[in-house]
């Protein structure tokens, strides 16, 4: 007969306890939070993680308000001080997860979870694991009684958070409304994922209307459809669990599990001539794995396209010029984006393909309003600090500082430059070349039809002698090649860049903008 199992009274307190900070613990708020259409954190971090691998730190933290409340209360409604947290794995490997706790205070930021979020964020940047943050609350709470404050404004979690940029992948979810310090979390991430219902702000609605800007609804603060047209956020979807898992998974190293589309619908994907736009995404998903890419920002300067994927299972990161809009044009917008891609590639170990068909910069004095001197600039200085390997190809224009700046200055500033047939490459717009180069001789024609009949045969004959097999010849790009060996090419170059492990990012910070 087996002796009965005593628990003793100590341990007993202890299971009491922890019950007390599960979601089974408060059914009616759970249940209202389900109602809305949220999730609680503990739902959350389960999905996210592998079952059984979460160790958790300050589990039986209460708010700093007991002049203010009694225990049970304190127990009852400031469970974990309103942020759950700890280490765990995702598909075997180290991460670190972290959510405010929307059912506590509605998700704050109280005095003693700052300091649980301060020491974890400590043994992140020991450990160096990527991490996934849920962000979403209310901001600052005011009411902590326990600890002497004035200003707080000595609170160290936001400096720890943004010290951690370039140093370990950080991803924040927000799936309801986040403002104020919860919103300072999610902007210094490395990529958002957001939902339909978020909102996000630097101060939420009593804050406004402290500040005397009239009444806002937290929902029209910062809406969804705002903060991706203004690219605040990276990915909008309904299912941000698994997005993020997806974008975390980019981060996790490379993985033996790929397939390989077939890549002769590639001698066809680029439509001849060169004023009919086209969808870029397509040729990168045949370039890439299959499944394996995510498009970042696309609602802002959708001129650009930016997105992670795999190449044999190795992550990379793309950028191409998207015709659809402003012919692929780069744009201040456009150059902002870029280069802060750049930046998250390189910080991380990402090798870059740049997938290039641009009239150039964006011209004209509407234009030059932006700051775009400014904002395309960045795009070069990004490029030209990177440390990972940048892969160039050229769809089918290639023109002017654009062209450079997206080919990180130069034709030969990539590992290699290679071009599709039916390219063509020059200084700027061959029409617009013609017209500039061309102007005495076009002006003493005074009939306006033969003058642009004369404009399109200089422009064919300058086209003729700008072709990529032209350029190739010159030596000003390494190749030209059949569409379909792009990705053999692409994964060749690659595995000559890994060699022995060389392939490390820079670990510098990554701009938020």
């Amino acid at each position: 007969m087996l002796p009965r199992m005593v628990i003793r009274p100590e341990l007993l307190e202890v299971l009491a306890r922890r019950a007390l900070t599960e979601d089974s613990a408060r059914p009616e708020a759970v249940a209202r939070l389900h109602e809305r259409g949220g999730r609680t954190a503990r739902e959350n971090l389960a999905e996210l993680v592998d079952e059984g691998s979460f160790v958790e730190y300050g589990r039986f933290v209460t708010a700093a308000q007991s002049q203010r409340r009694p225990l049970e209360e304190l127990l009852d409604r400031t469970a974990a001080d309103g942020i759950v947290g700890g280490l765990a794995t995702v598909d075997g490997h180290p991460v670190a997860a972290l959510s405010y706790d929307y059912l506590v205070m509605a998700g704050t930021q109280g005095m003693r979870g700052h300091r649980k979020t301060d020491r974890l964020l400590d043994v992140i940047d020991r450990l160096r694991v990527p991490t996934v943050f849920f962000a979403a609350g209310g901001g600052g709470r005011p009411g902590d009684t326990d600890i002497p404050l004035v200003s707080a404004l000595d609170v160290t979690t936001f400096a720890a958070w943004a010290r951690l940029s370039g140093r370990v992948p950080r991803i924040a979810v927000v799936e309801d409304n986040c403002f104020a310090g919860n919103a300072v979390i999610a902007g210094c991430s490395d990529l958002i994922v957001a939902t339909e219902r978020a909102s996000l702000g630097m101060g939420g609605p009593a804050m406004i209307a402290g500040g005397g800007l009239g009444d806002v609804a937290a929902a029209d603060v910062g809406p969804i459809e705002v903060m991706e047209a203004n690219g605040v956020v990276d990915v909008v979807t309904d299912e941000p669990v698994a997005t993020a898992r997806e974008l975390l998974s980019y981060f996790l190293g490379r993985t033996t599990q790929w397939t390989a589309p077939d890549q002769a619908p590639l001698r066809e994907a680029v439509p001849e001539g060169e004023r009919t736009a086209y969808d870029l995404l397509p040729i990168v998903e045949t370039l890439c794995d299959g499944d394996s890419v995510t498009v970042l920002r696309p609602g802002f300067a959708p001129e650009l396209l930016t997105a992670l994927g795999r190449i044999e299972g190795r992550t990379v990161g793309v950028v191409g010029n998207d015709t659809r809009h402003w012919a692929g044009a780069v744009t201040a917008d456009a150059g902002d984006k870029a280069a802060r891609f750049l930046q998250l590639c390189d910080a991380h170990g990402f090798p870059v393909v740049s997938l290039v068909d641009t009239p150039g910069m964006m011209v004209g004095p509407d234009a030059e309003r932006t700051g775009l001197v400014r904002h395309t600039s960045r795009l070069l200085v990004a490029a030209a600090r990177m440390e990972v390997p940048l892969l160039g190809v050229v769809l089918r224009r290639g023109y002017g500082l654009g062209a450079q700046a997206m080919l990180g200055g130069s034709t030969h500033e990539p590992l290699m430059t290679i071009a599709w047939p039916g390219a063509h490459l020059g200084a700027m717009g061959l029409e617009g070349a013609v017209r500039l180069s061309m102007r005495r001789e076009l002006e003493e024609i005074a009939d306006p039809d033969e003058r642009e009949a004369r404009v399109r045969e200089l422009t064919a004959y300058a086209q003729a002698h700008s072709t990529a097999l032209e350029v190739a010849r010159h030596f000003e790009i390494d190749d030209v090649v059949d569409p379909a060996e792009t990705r053999g090419i692409l994964a060749r170059l690659l595995d000559a860049a890994d060699r022995d492990g060389r392939l490390v990012g820079s670990g510098r910070p990554v701009d938020t903008w």
